[in-house]
């Protein structure tokens, strides 16, 4: 035991004797630099001061004093208590409401938390992110208006304009987390929940389609008569391909199928086909038992599901839309009222902001109950007139972005009437 403690000490000195050796070199060679670049000193001072002028600039402390943070952690720690407060009570009430469905499909404990409701609580929380946020404002502020705070910054001198400044970083933040999260992670926990929900909830999924046409290029149309989504397999498949928009070439094929093992995309085989190649008066045709053949599309493209919009990242959908405009596709408008509306629901953070904290900076003897009830009737409206336009977008013949847009437009005119009538 004594042996190992001195072979112990050994080492370290050890250790010690070579970090001291190496910080003697690196002492060695700072000075001959310091002895052979006199002329880089004067472009270090010079470079020194533009980093030095640069980290000011860059330092939260100059746009964020020590109110601003108050007022963000009062912000940020309401925001999150209302989201846990209220997805708690949806959780409750949505297991309540699906327990015996969850029972007569023998849905797996497992499943139930990790599959549904772990995917269930970001879906859902970024869904009503703004109304979170307008209640966060709305609490948050009459407790600062009620114990006379707001007096207290406006009697130093400050602005309403000011006063919004920790608010609008409150939301640079909780509007970027939440595109992020709309955009690159939802996406994928929606694609198990909706899963989740085809088999233990509806025991319903869409696993077959019907008189498929469409486009694979400009000049090529497919159709697919019946096709089986679990066996990746097609029937009554023909494929026209034109030239000044006449036919020259017809394959048919009884049954085509998708080769889930090969290294590459679009690879599909044909079994009893057949191809007329047309030229002029004359006709070319080729028949065989089984093809190998490279057809621009995939299973994906071939099934639509309810809600499959939202399973796509940003990127995915911009893809997606991309290839189905160019198919001529006929459900493409969903996917583009989903594109737009990630983007407007980042900035409805600023907008609901705006109108709650102008709504309760004013201290009043009857308390927040009021305004509490109108800047929920408010984010709830919101919330309605963002689905109604979206489904109005789809159904009519509506542009997609401005449908998108539309809820935040009319709720930014009422943001900026409540800032012009709030305290100054």
């Amino acid at each position: 035991m004594e042996y190992k403690r001195i072979r112990k000490y050994h080492k370290l000195l050890r250790t010690l004797r070579t970090t001291r050796r190496h910080l003697q070199w690196l002492r060695r060679l700072w000075a001959w630099i310091c002895a052979h670049t006199t002329w880089l000193r004067p472009v270090g001072r010079v470079l020194a001061k533009v980093l030095l002028a640069i980290a000011r600039w860059l330092n939260p402390r100059r746009y964020i004093s020590l109110l601003d943070f108050y007022i963000i952690k009062k912000f940020i720690g309401t925001y999150v208590f209302s989201i846990i407060l209220i997805i708690t009570i949806a959780i409750v009430f949505d297991f309540n409401e699906n327990l015996s469905k969850f029972t007569q499909y023998h849905a797996p404990w497992r499943a139930i938390i990790f599959d549904y409701y772990a995917n269930f609580i970001p879906y859902y929380s970024n869904l009503f992110s703004p109304l979170f946020v307008f209640i966060a404002v709305i609490y948050f502020t009459s407790k600062l208006a009620g114990n006379s705070e707001i007096i207290a910054m406006m009697a130093t001198g400050m602005s309403f304009r000011r006063l919004l400044r920790p608010y609008m970083f409150t939301c640079v933040l909780i509007a970027a987390t939440t595109f992020y999260l709309n955009s690159y992670v939802i996406p994928h926990g929606t694609i198990i929940r909706q899963q989740f929900e085809n088999r233990y909830r509806r025991n319903k999924v869409t696993d077959a389609a019907e008189n498929v046409q469409f486009k694979l290029s400009k000049n090529t149309v497919v159709y697919i008569q019946h096709y089986d989504d679990n066996m990746k397999r097609g029937f009554g498949f023909s494929l026209d391909k034109f030239q000044d928009k006449k036919l020259i070439s017809h394959m048919t094929a009884s049954e085509i199928q998708y080769d889930t093992i090969s290294d590459t995309k679009y690879h599909w085989k044909a079994m009893n086909w057949k191809v007329r190649v047309l030229k002029g008066l004359k006709e070319n045709i080729q028949m065989g038992a089984e093809k190998d053949t490279m057809l621009l599309m995939e299973p994906a493209d071939l099934i639509y599901s309810k809600g499959q919009q939202e399973t796509f990242t940003s990127p995915e959908l911009l893809d997606y839309i991309s290839k189905q405009t160019s198919r001529g596709a006929a459900n493409v408008k969903q996917y583009e009222v989903e594109f737009h509306k990630r983007i407007a629901m980042s900035f409805a953070s600023f907008i609901l902001t705006i109108i709650g904290a102008s709504l309760s900076a004013r201290k009043r003897k009857g308390g927040m109950g009021l305004y509490l009830g109108i800047g929920l009737a408010l984010s709830f409206g919101y919330i309605m007139l963002q689905t109604v336009s979206a489904t109005f977008a789809i159904n009519a013949d509506a542009p997609p972005m401005l449908a998108a847009w539309i809820p935040n437009i009319l709720f930014a005119v009422i943001a900026f009437f409540c800032y012009r009538q709030a305290p100054n």
